[in-house]
């Protein structure tokens, strides 16, 4: 059971992967601005949230948690929606991967350039491949998924202020 609390964020990440795919195909679209939106679309920020945890636990072989909530909605939920959940998730996955491999930013900045980068991209190939594609909806979800990343993002940068922080008081207290 210990080992498995050690993958707690990765597990929580599959399942919210298949219930938001599920339910993608349950909730019926609403009229925004005369555009056909879905109101889960407002979800996927929790998503992207607790994939950057999963990393974190599982760093690039994520993309396995990835792929195992896609497999079970492929099974549970609908064909078209696992189809363009996967697609867009492998997307965003080579953009967050190629942002984290090749820049030497720290976390923080890297958790806000991935986002900020493969948002947009991965929001449009789920809305075309499910054939939604319009404006509002690329917006929607991208700004979705960039306000739950401002939440990671914020956590982190807090987190890097109060490492250095602490390892500026061991060095002026080291010094005295």
């Amino acid at each position: 059971m210990n080992g498995l609390f050690n993958y707690k964020y990765s597990i929580v990440y599959i399942i919210l992967i298949i219930l938001l795919n599920t339910l993608f195909g349950y909730v019926p679209l609403v009229q925004v601005l005369s555009t056909e939106i879905s109101p889960m679309d407002w979800t996927v920020g929790a998503v992207y949230v607790l994939r950057d945890f999963a990393q974190r636990e599982l760093e690039h072989k994520v993309i396995f948690a990835m792929l195992i909530g896609s497999l079970i909605s492929y099974i549970l939920a609908d064909k078209n929606l696992a189809i363009a959940s996967m697609s867009a998730f492998l997307i965003a996955e080579f953009v967050d991967w190629s942002v984290y491999t090749f820049t030497k930013r720290p976390l923080s900045q890297r958790i806000l350039w991935s986002a900020s980068l493969s948002a947009p991209i991965d929001s449009s190939v789920f809305l075309w491949i499910i054939h939604q594609l319009n404006w509002l909806g690329i917006l929607v979800l991208s700004l979705a998924k960039i306000m739950g990343v401002l939440i990671v993002w914020y956590g982190w940068r807090n987190r890097e202020k109060r490492n250095l922080s602490d390892r500026l008081k061991v060095l002026t207290a080291n010094q005295t």
